[in-house]
């Protein structure tokens, strides 16, 4: 479960996402949140330059049926357990450092599987610790993760893809482990 307190995207004494479909029940709005970014999910992704603002455009995309704020950056302080997110200050001004390294290393373009992956991981590491919206982080990662692997040559194949294992791998990169996770890529480009 994710923590920030005092939550203005929260229903007042609630820790459910305040949404578009009004739901109030944590199970309801999962399961709504579930087919609405699935339903999006199947369509055209926003065209872009591998960029913060295309990043943020693949956000909205996929929420935007749930959220008013899909797309936007999150304002208040996020941690899940004991790892605390970038604050909320500070996401605009590391997202942009991010995607310049990106943009310097060619979106990782003209690399064998094994230096893709390395790369790549690193990226979805820093991607992760950043945190930039209140929800969908996530999905909104390997979402855009799979176009950037797409133009790089090294398209994902996803029914590799266990998620207890990618879960406990992204846990590990944010302490500063990603081998786990290049193990995890690297088998996906393949």
């Amino acid at each position: 479960m994710y923590e920030a307190r005092p939550d203005p995207y929260c229903y007042a004494d609630s820790d459910v996402l305040r949404n578009k479909a009004g739901l109030t029940k944590r199970d309801e709005l999962e399961a709504f949140e579930t087919a609405m970014t699935l339903a999006r999910s199947q369509e055209p992704l926003p065209l872009g330059l591998l960029s913060v603002t295309h990043y943020r455009a693949i956000h909205r995309h996929l929420f935007q049926d749930v959220y008013d704020w899909a797309g936007r950056f999150r304002t208040v302080r996020l941690a899940k357990g004991q790892s605390a997110f970038c604050y909320p200050e500070n996401i605009a001004r590391e997202m942009r450092n991010l995607f310049i390294w990106l943009r310097q290393r060619q979106y990782i373009r003209e690399r064998d599987a094994r230096q893709f992956a390395r790369e790549a991981a690193r990226f979805l590491a820093e991607l992760n610790a950043i945190h930039p919206f209140r929800e969908g982080n996530g999905r909104t990662q390997l979402t855009f993760l799979a176009v950037v692997a797409y133009r790089a040559g090294h398209p994902l194949d996803f029914t590799r893809l266990d998620p207890a294992r990618m879960l406990d791998a992204m846990i590990r990169s944010f302490r500063g482990d990603e081998a786990p996770l290049v193990a995890i890529l690297e088998r996906l480009a393949a």
